[in-house]
């Protein structure tokens, strides 16, 4: 069975938990409010024969760029969320795409999935895990 192709632009529809998941991250309350009411879009980029993959989320706010390989270890750089960098593996469960970061923070990754046109995002950190619902743009 081939892997799902993730390339698109998606918009934020719904979120859950985010502020205790960026609260488990030690973000300050006041950037935690401000990220909040942020609508981020996720503009993807999947080649699927090499696996690379580039992941921009864009906001009015600030954006934030990971650029990597399936399967291959990198070092993240996360100062544009929580100002720390930690090693960065992601890699697929099924068809489902596995973040693992190791460092600081106990536990901390994500998980996107696609549904139809729905990309799904969960996030987890120090047991918290929200939740981040996007549709494709037409």
């Amino acid at each position: 069975m081939s892997k799902p192709n993730y390339t698109g632009i998606y918009h934020m529809v719904s979120q859950n938990n985010f502020e205790e998941y960026l609260a488990a991250l030690d973000v300050n309350y006041a950037l935690r409010k401000v990220v909040c009411i942020l609508k981020p879009s996720k503009h993807i980029e999947h080649d699927v024969n090499t696996g690379k993959m580039k992941i921009k989320t864009v906001t009015t706010f600030k954006n934030f760029d990971m650029d990597f390989t399936l399967g291959q270890e990198f070092t993240e750089d996360l100062g544009a969320v929580d100002g720390r960098k930690c090693q960065t593996t992601v890699d697929w469960d099924g068809d489902k795409l596995v973040c693992v970061q190791r460092g600081e923070k106990e536990g901390r990754g994500w998980t996107h999935w696609l549904e139809g046109n729905i990309l799904h995002l969960e996030m987890r950190a120090q047991g918290v895990t929200a939740k981040q619902v996007f549709k494709k743009a037409e």
